[in-house]
């Protein structure tokens, strides 16, 4: 590709064997109107499609487990393969709809949708792309939506295909743009395919590595061990942290996120959300040491115990119990506050406080948790196989979001 200095109608971006300007062509002379209905039932509610913004349009059972259609289904518009539709209700995070090709069967979808055939010379999949930014649809659409419907809903099939686009005249052009993005959006979904099975096969494994409830040996094992695995009590390895920021000799306030572990507030509200004044009554928190989050959540029901991985020192809420550990294997501890095996304990020994969101549980009973234990050598081996596995989910996140932001610079920089 060669980078071009942005002018009108040439793309800043563009495979280097085209140099012709784009030109602004109404949509109505790349498209047409597609009305044909179902009225003679050629296809049943197995066929039903849906699209979706991610993975564009899918069948409804095979997709979502089930078909969404209604019972006269006679009415429902036939979407051929090559076709686009637009959805025209407005989505959260797309407000004015969501414009694909079917690349895949052919079937019905509902009447609330356009459906329209591509007229010779214009490429499909190129027509889909370009309408992909949610900026350039709302751009192209706020205009005809203005000229009289309240909304995209109540825009008509024939005047959405009023307003202008720029597009290569090219046919050529406009299929490598479109081949282009579709092997980028095939990286895309297998790398997320990798990341989802990556998270399953921990979650698995976190379930199975670990004895259960009433068990003392784990359902997977690494060759070479066996015995039951031993009951210990939290106090038994472990001391409470009490030390506060006096002079508050430290600044950096940390949080304690069940999705994100300890991190700085700074980064996870993008500012310190306690106040200066006060914070000489913080905890200090030290790199390893391990804080006791009371709020509970969807993915913490009874709060997250989190340690501190950032590698340096900084100060918490009193609301936060922070204790430091010894005598174990420190990351296989980490691992085993990410199983479920100890929130039976704390819901029973701990009760709800004055905010619905927060358990209260005193310390006695926090620190005479019970925790089991197998050897020091299997414990390093659990730990050390939990933390390949959530290098290889990072590697690939960092992967993924790589993809998705070329991918967002491509979108904005190879069209006009």
């Amino acid at each position: 590709m060669l980078e071009r200095s942005k002018c009108m109608n040439v793309p800043e971006i563009r495979f280097k064997e085209f140099c012709d300007y784009y030109s602004d062509v109404l949509l109505e002379k790349c498209l047409s109107v597609s009305n044909k209905k179902n009225n003679k039932l050629e296809y049943k509610k197995e066929d039903a499609l849906s699209v979706s913004d991610e993975f564009g349009v899918v069948n409804q059972i095979e997709h979502l487990g089930r078909s969404y259609t209604g019972n006269n289904i006679s009415t429902y518009k036939i979407l051929n393969k090559g076709q686009i539709v637009y959805t025209k209700s407005p989505l959260k995070l797309k407000p004015f709809g969501i414009i694909k090709v079917n690349n895949n069967k052919p079937g019905i979808v509902s009447v609330l949708y356009a459906i329209y055939d591509v007229k010779e010379g214009f490429e499909p999949n190129y027509i889909s792309v370009y309408f992909e930014p949610n900026f350039r649809l709302n751009r192209y659409l706020l205009p005809l939506i203005n000229k009289g419907a309240k909304n995209t809903i109540n825009i008509s099939d024939e005047t959405a295909l009023s307003g202008e686009v720029h597009i290569p005249l090219s046919y050529a052009e406009q299929q490598k743009i479109a081949s282009y993005f579709q092997s980028l959006d095939s990286l895309i979904q297998t790398t997320s395919k990798e990341l989802t099975s990556l998270k399953q096969i921990k979650a698995a494994s976190l379930q199975s590595m670990f004895p259960q409830e009433g068990e003392t040996v784990p359902e997977v094992r690494f060759k070479g061990f066996e015995g039951e695995w031993n009951f210990s009590i939290l106090k038994d390895f472990s001391k409470k942290i009490t030390e506060k920021n006096r002079n508050r000799l430290y600044k950096e306030t940390f949080t304690n996120s069940a999705e994100l572990g300890v991190v700085s507030q700074r980064t996870y509200f993008d500012h310190d959300i306690s106040n200066n004044e006060n914070i000489n009554g913080y905890y200090v928190i030290h790199p390893d040491d391990f804080v006791y989050n009371p709020r509970i959540s969807v993915t913490a029901p009874v709060g997250p115990i989190n340690r501190n991985l950032l590698n340096k020192t900084g100060i918490m809420s009193p609301l936060y119990c922070i204790f430091s550990v010894n005598n174990i294997n420190k990351t296989y501890l980490e691992y085993f506050f990410k199983t479920n095996l100890w929130h039976k304990y704390i819901y029973i020994n701990g009760n709800a406080g004055a905010r619905f969101d927060r358990l209260s549980i005193t310390d006695e009973n926090f620190f005479n948790m019970p925790i089991l234990t197998p050897s020091t050598e299997e414990q390093q081996k659990i730990a050390s196989y939990f933390c390949n596995l959530d290098k290889q989910i990072s590697l690939q996140t960092q992967r993924l979001e790589k993809l998705k932001q070329i991918k967002a610079a491509c979108l904005d920089k190879m069209f006009v």
